[in-house]
């Protein structure tokens, strides 16, 4: 399966999470721990910030994504999203966030979450001696397929790998808005929900960093270290408060713009090709 790029397609990469939790300052404070971020309250929120990582923490069920924003270039880039959604009837709602710039394009996808891409404002940067952007998020849905057909056809993001079972039916599909091998991912389950999100680093050595600096804090790696076949990242997990699985990765797969879309099997070497992997789907 080749793919073809054409002006239907948006270069996007994501920016910031905003999660629900039964006590957003406990994880404002976690986060300010063990990644870095510097915690302010704004109005009922909490926003966490760090160079290249952002997550707003609000009051509400635990695990619940409120809303995922991705950053774009330009204007031009939302007007073009603005006009696929407009072809294909999907309603715009007011941006819900204030780090984006006016003029953000906010919409539903099919599992009823919010998305939403802008601009962003500018900020001071917040220097941290660990490096990790906010780089991905994967959800969980009823209704893989549709997801896919959605995030591709309307919104524009290509398709880097799939993960299939015996008998072809879709399991995970990683979908990515820039050269970087996925910034959103989706697995078919039983009931739609978050699963989680990922911190890039720059390399191996960063992952043995991240690992000695979350033992320092009595953090315990729930998962890994190990390598993802799909984007041949590095990776760790850990747990926060809310056992949200947050990941930290390295080393994330380059795809260039011609290669055809990969075809994996619906086995724990898929997602790990080192040793054990939790199959979700």
């Amino acid at each position: 399966m080749k793919q073809v790029i054409s002006g239907s397609e948006l270069r996007a990469s994501l920016h910031h999470l905003q999660l629900s939790s039964p006590d957003p300052e406990i994880l404002a404070r976690f986060y300010e721990a063990k990644l870095g971020m510097v915690p302010q309250r704004v109005g009922d929120a909490w926003v966490c910030r760090a160079t290249d990582r952002c997550l707003i923490f609000t009051a509400g069920k635990p695990n619940g994504l409120g809303f995922a924003a991705y950053r774009v270039h330009d204007a031009a880039a939302l007007d073009g999203l603005a006009r696929r959604l407009r072809q294909h009837d999907v309603a715009t709602e007011p941006s819900p966030t204030q780090l984006f710039a006016p003029g953000a394009v906010a919409f539903r996808n099919p599992d009823g979450t919010l998305m939403v891409f802008g601009v962003p404002r500018e900020f001071p940067p917040i220097d941290t001696a660990m490096p990790a952007r906010l780089q991905h998020v994967v959800v969980a849905s009823s209704d893989a397929e549709r997801m896919v057909a959605f995030m591709t056809g309307t919104v524009g993001l290509r398709i880097s790998d799939r993960v299939l079972d015996d008998e072809g039916v879709l399991r995970t599909c990683f979908m990515r808005g820039d050269d970087e091998h996925h910034c959103f991912a989706v697995f078919q389950a039983a009931e739609s929900r978050l699963d989680h999100y990922c911190f890039e680093s720059r390399d191996w050595n960063s992952i043995r960093d991240w690992g000695d600096h979350f033992a320092a804090q009595h953090t315990q790696i729930e998962w890994g270290p190990g390598r993802h076949g799909p984007g041949n990242n590095l990776f760790i997990f850990i747990h926060d408060p809310d056992k949200n699985w947050v990941e930290i990765s390295a080393e994330l797969e380059i795809v260039p713009s011609d290669k055809p879309v990969g075809v994996w099997p619906h086995e724990e070497r898929t997602l790990n090709s080192w040793g054990r992997a939790p199959l979700r789907s």
